[in-house]
C-alpha cells in the first residue's frame, strides 16, 4: 500500500487551489503584508496560478508548473525582488494564515510549515540592516 501524498491529503488540485487563494486573500488583508502584496501584480491572477502549479506539483501531483516553465528555479525566479527577513516573515504569516484554515493542527501541518519556512528563508536575497552601535 503506498503512502498518501501530501497533494491527496490537501485535496488535490481544488484543495491546492483553496490554500493558495486563502494565501493570497490573506496577503490583500493583513495590514502588515503590504510590503509583500506591493511586489506582486495588482492582478494576482497569474500569481496564484503559478503558485497553484508548483504546489500541485511539489506536493506529489501532475508536475503542471514544469511541464509550462520548465524547472522551478524558484531562488532565481525571485531574485528581481528584494526580498529581506522581513518580507520573508510576512511570506509566511500569509501562508500561516492559508494552513490555519485548510489544515488540521498536528505533524501534517507542522511539517507543511517547516516546508513552506524553508522556500520563505531560501528566498531572501538582501542582508539585514546593520544595527547602529
Amino acid at each position: 500500500m503506498s503512502e498518501i501524498t501530501p497533494y491527496e491529503r490537501l485535496g488535490r488540485e481544488e484543495g491546492i487551489r483553496e490554500l493558495v487563494d486563502t494565501f493570497y486573500a490573506a496577503m490583500e488583508q493583513i495590514p502588515d503584508c503590504a510590503p509583500i502584496r506591493a511586489m506582486h501584480p495588482d492582478d494576482l491572477t497569474e500569481s496564484r496560478r503559478r503558485l497553484w502549479m508548483f504546489l500541485v506539483g511539489r506536493f506529489g501531483g501532475p508536475n503542471l508548473f514544469v511541464q509550462e516553465r520548465g524547472h522551478p528555479m524558484l531562488r532565481a525566479r525571485h531574485m528581481p525582488f528584494a526580498i529581506g527577513i522581513e518580507e520573508a516573515g510576512q511570506w509566511m504569516m500569509c501562508m500561516e494564515a492559508a494552513l490555519q484554515i485548510h489544515v488540521e493542527p498536528g505533524p501534517f501541518r507542522d511539517q507543511l510549515r517547516i516546508f513552506f519556512a524553508q522556500v520563505a528563508s531560501s528566498m531572501v536575497n538582501v542582508a539585514p540592516p546593520e544595527e547602529e552601535a
